[in-house]
């Protein structure tokens, strides 16, 4: 049985359905319920719980992320709280590492970022206490804040197949309910051609065009960074938190972590207990045909090669493997 006519529980299926690509190439995002059980959401915190000392707040002027006295400032004192390391922690990481080819978001992620999709970010945890700062509105394919095109994480959709240059992957690891702030989008704003308002940016005006989505711990937000995204200042009792990945197709890149390490690969711990699906999101960015490891639809990882001819012509002229 393939991932796409697999079912969890509910009878959802785990393929990209076409609802989905209408919500995902109309809004520039997509809502996943229930990818992670509250057992899995239970451990995943209570692995940030064991390494919250490890936090660090964004309390300098120069690690701030909005304009002070605006929308997203909240209180003004209270700043985001980032927690990197989330692959490196032995079994406390199994949670993280499953949604690097989670068979729930693998036939998403194929869909939306393109087969031989990899890893591009290391990912992290945000947290946010009550009254912190949230994230002045930026990004977009039109950069919102100068009008620029921005290649490196353009949206675009030609002939029936969407392409995100980079996609980001956020794991809610608690609830966000309507008025709690967190992360907002501007619906639609993938496809803008004009740079924003600065009132806007800072959520001081046009705030009906700013959705914040309301999520369940548990559930994955999908969305292109050519949308334009933020985070409003946080208002609810609870702390805030959320695990975000990056992952961009077979030969893109942005981050530069996958080659970090005196290897010239992510950190070592990374590839512990890894199976072969996740191993290959790991891999650097390449071709596909140049024996690149694909995740099939049924979980199994096959290698795209070109023939056997070619290859021994390439090493023949070139002296290497690879060309």
């Amino acid at each position: 049985m393939s991932l796409s006519e697999k079912v969890n529980g509910d009878g959802e299926s785990f393929a990209f359905t076409e609802d989905e690509k209408y919500l995902f190439d109309t809004f520039g995002f997509l809502v996943v319920r229930n990818v992670l059980t509250s057992d899995e959401v239970k451990r995943a915190n209570g692995a940030i719980d064991a390494h919250f000392d490890e936090i660090r707040e964004r309390t300098l002027p120069d690690l701030r992320n909005t304009r002070d006295n605006t929308a997203f400032s909240g209180d003004g004192k209270k700043g985001r709280m980032d927690l990197g390391g989330v692959l490196e922690w032995g079994e406390e990481s199994k949670v993280f590492k499953s949604i690097l080819a989670h068979p729930k978001l693998v036939a998403k992620f194929h869909a939306l970022v393109g087969k031989g999709y990899r890893m591009d970010h290391m990912p992290f945890v945000i947290a946010q206490d009550k009254d912190s700062e949230g994230f002045s509105l930026h990004g977009g394919t039109i950069d919102c804040s100068s009008g620029s095109y921005n290649p490196f994480i353009a949206y675009t959709c030609n002939n029936g197949h969407i392409h995100n240059s980079l996609l980001a992957c956020s794991i809610q690891l608690s609830d966000h309910n309507a008025g709690d702030g967190g992360f907002c989008v501007v619906p639609g704003s993938h496809k803008a051609n004009f740079k924003m308002p600065q009132v806007m940016i800072d959520g001081e005006m046009y705030k009906e065009f700013i959705q914040q989505p309301v999520t369940k711990a548990g559930d994955v937000v999908l969305f292109s960074e050519g949308t334009v995204h933020g985070a409003m200042a946080w208002k609810g009792s609870h702390q805030r938190r959320v695990c975000l990945y990056r992952f961009a197709p077979a030969t893109s890149c942005y981050g530069r972590s996958y080659f970090a390490s005196e290897q010239r690969t992510w950190p070592s711990a990374m590839y512990d207990d890894l199976d072969d699906a996740q191993l290959s999101v790991l891999e650097p960015p390449y071709a596909n045909r140049l024996d690149r490891p694909n995740i099939e639809d049924d979980g199994s990882v096959v290698i795209t090669t070109r023939n056997k001819n070619k290859k021994q012509f390439d090493r023949a002229v070139f002296g290497t493997k690879y060309f």
